[in-house]
């Protein structure tokens, strides 16, 4: 879950992170009292989940009370990069004398957790990256050690961070890991990371990313949630505990297993070349626990989305056997229609592995009008797409 910059610098100053006052507003006459708060300049920022806010006009410097009111007021409603501003964030005014950049992420590929710095802070990082890659320094960081005193000085004298500030940094990442640890995130990064006219470190501008999986032990986590840019289907299907992901296609899918889900999304969207252009609409994996329930579930939601023409059930039986799986189907079904929410959307079945063969007469006994078998994943993603396409 990725963080409004408000959020972030909430999490800063709750672990020590030293920053800069900041309030959030909806409404623009709103800014006058806070800008006056701030001594009467603020700067206005636009709170959106994306970067660029500057170069599109969503980052201003109000002068006085009356201007924060008329910068907000510009700012309210814009669209940066297909995101809409809904809040905006007063913040105070800094003297920027130098901009630097710091960060934390988790680093996938070689297993490990990863500090970046340079001194060179306040632009995009990926286009210092491209263009000055040696000014970006890159130092593993051990999980069971963490950022301790010698690995932060370690990581200021690979960026080459000025002497005078360098014991600043030092504190500054310990405790910028702390966030890092402590809120379970993927990624904490401060751009820029600023000194200010009288050598004071600040951390001007923040981005933070949650890891999900984390949720449990994490449960003021969900006051962080933007629930009104969720998509409903989405937040439905979390709140029945589904691992659903919202696609733009029009073939309803289901599975047990990620592997299996995700290779399902590839051979419809191949079989949805042959008829009108047909895609995925979605992914979802019910795992291994294939209940009536489960089922029902998953059901209520791929039925529910518009934009879903057919519905693909594809099932390899392991823990859970095919038959399991097709009561499941059968019993979803009736607990459908007995809560008075019809299925007319066909349903294609594949069904593999543990008990198939029990699995197939379930549904064939069963003989629902709505729900086709095909032996194969090949065969039946080609069916689903058919049918999507009718």
């Amino acid at each position: 879950m990725d963080l409004f910059e408000y959020q972030a610098r909430d999490l800063f100053a709750k672990h020590g992170v030293p920053v800069l006052d900041g309030e959030v507003i909806e409404k623009a006459e709103d800014a006058a009292a806070i800008a006056e708060r701030f001594g009467g300049r603020a700067v206005v920022k636009a709170q959106v989940k994306v970067g660029g806010r500057g170069k599109a006009g969503g980052v201003k410097l109000a002068a006085d009370p009356a201007d924060a009111v008329a910068k907000a007021g510009a700012i309210l409603g814009m669209d940066i990069k297909g995101h809409t501003v809904h809040k905006v964030m007063l913040a105070q005014t800094a003297d920027i004398k130098e901009e630097y950049y710091v960060s934390f992420l988790l680093d996938r590929a070689n297993r490990t957790f990863l500090a970046m710095a340079s001194k060179e802070g306040g632009v995009e990082i990926e286009v210092v990256a491209e263009e000055n890659p040696e000014a970006l320094a890159k130092i593993a960081v051990d999980a069971n050690e963490g950022c301790t005193e010698a690995k932060a000085r370690e990581i200021v004298a690979a960026a080459k961070f000025p002497a005078e500030i360098a014991d600043q940094v030092v504190e500054v990442l310990q405790k910028l890991w702390t966030v890092f640890i402590k809120e379970d995130a993927t990624l904490v990064e401060v751009n820029p990371l600023v000194k200010t006219g009288d050598g004071t470190i600040i951390a001007l501008d923040g981005k933070v990313s949650l890891d999900e999986n984390a949720d449990f032990r994490q449960p003021e986590h969900e006051a962080l949630v933007d629930h009104a840019a969720a998509n409903p289907l989405e937040a439905k299907a979390k709140a029945k505990g589904l691992n659903y992901v919202k696609l733009d296609g029009e073939v309803g899918i289901i599975g047990n297993g990620a592997g299996l889900v995700m290779s399902t999304l590839d051979v419809v969207a191949y079989a949805g070349e042959n008829h009108g252009g047909v895609k995925p609409a979605n992914f979802l994996d019910i795992g291994g626990g294939a209940s009536a329930e489960v089922m029902a579930n998953g059901l209520e939601i791929i039925l529910g989305d518009a934009d879903v023409k057919s519905v693909f059930v594809n099932v390899f039986g392991g823990i859970t056997a095919c038959d399991a799986v097709a009561n499941g189907i059968v019993q979803a079904l009736e607990l459908l229609e007995a809560k008075g929410e019809a299925v007319t959307k066909p349903l294609v079945v594949r069904l593999d592995g543990n008990n198939a063969e029990l699995g197939r007469k379930i549904l064939t006994d069963r003989n629902h009008p709505l729900v086709q078998q095909v032996d194969t994943m090949d065969g039946a993603a080609e069916r689903a797409a058919e049918l999507a396409n009718k």
